[in-house]
């Protein structure tokens, strides 16, 4: 029998055992975790589709990227260390550019808003994974590693590997790392402020394994103790049912798209609540409303002591 080699697959064992984990332990006042079990089902359920409708598109792409592969600029040995510090490095960046992306840009959003439709935040979001990524066409972004010359298995690997620590940055029994790690990696303090609906916290820190792309990029932006993350979507679904939350947007888009044709390019490729007349709120808006009332605050008087 074949062992797999898959990280995703050879920790899947472990993100169960570690959701259920969180629970009993949260049952008993261990640790912090808010769990709601429809909630939660959704997010394994997600989990679950999502690895099957996953296949057919894979070898899509694996395919895809053995074709640049044999059109590689140059030669990266998969048995170099080199190779694997360099490729851990590229992919991290890439991943970066693709989650950005899938914020910024309404089709991609569609494709990601599950993730985010949650408004709880534990192990098990992290497994509220898409089903319509592949479609999406997002797995394009990391075919220029193979045209570089990474080996097509090398580069899937060092994917399965940024997925996996990405699991355990989901949750909020993990306050803080030591500052030196908080300024290399990305954290649940930083994944938590990623997941947040608070004006403040849209749309920051994208990061995969490395929160300094963010620092690079100006995406980043620190969880503050006199702000908690108020987590979900700026306008919650207030449903469980599996197929809304996993095709909400797509409907909506094409919803859009049949009321006002002519702006198909903007409903499909500007940001996520674009529209023609801007009557709608994007992130810019939000953040910008709220910034405005930021500053009609009236500043706090000072006392002079006696």
């Amino acid at each position: 029998m074949k062992i797999p080699t898959d990280p995703v697959t050879l920790a899947t064992p472990f993100f169960i055992l570690s959701v259920i984990l969180e629970i009993v332990l949260a049952r008993f006042g261990k640790l912090k975790a808010r769990y709601e079990t429809k909630d939660t089902a959704v997010s394994l359920s997600m989990g679950l589709v999502s690895t099957l409708s996953g296949l057919p598109i894979a070898g899509l792409s694996f395919a895809a990227a053995i074709w640049c592969y044999h059109h590689r600029l140059f030669t990266i040995p998969m048995t170099a260390v080199w190779a694997w510090v360099l490729v851990f490095f590229a992919e991290d960046l890439t991943y970066y550019w693709f989650h950005r992306l899938s914020h910024e840009r309404r089709a991609w959003w569609a494709a990601h808003v599950n993730h985010h439709s949650s408004q709880h935040y534990n192990l098990s979001t992290a497994l509220r994974q898409t089903w319509t990524g592949g479609v999406a066409g997002t797995w394009a972004l990391w075919l220029p590693l193979s045209l570089l010359g990474f080996p097509p298995a090398m580069v899937a690997i060092e994917k399965g590997v940024s997925l996996v620590y990405q699991y355990w940055i989901h949750t909020e029994a993990i306050g803080r790392m030591p500052r030196w790690f908080e300024a290399v990696f990305n954290t649940p303090s930083h994944h938590r402020v990623h997941h947040a609906r608070n004006p403040r916290y849209l749309d920051k820190n994208y990061a995969g394994i490395l929160i300094v792309w963010d620092r690079l990029f100006g995406t980043f932006q620190p969880e503050l103790d006199e702000e908690a993350p108020r987590y979900g979507l700026v306008h919650n679904l207030g449903t469980f049912n599996l197929l809304r939350v996993a095709f909400h947007e797509w409907i909506g888009i094409a919803q859009d798209i049949v009321r006002e044709p002519r702006h198909t390019l903007g409903w499909l490729f500007g940001p996520p609540g674009w529209s023609p007349d801007g009557s709608r709120d994007t992130s810019a808006t939000l953040k910008t409303a709220w910034l405005a009332r930021q500053e009609a605050k009236p500043a706090p008087v000072k006392r002079e002591a006696a």
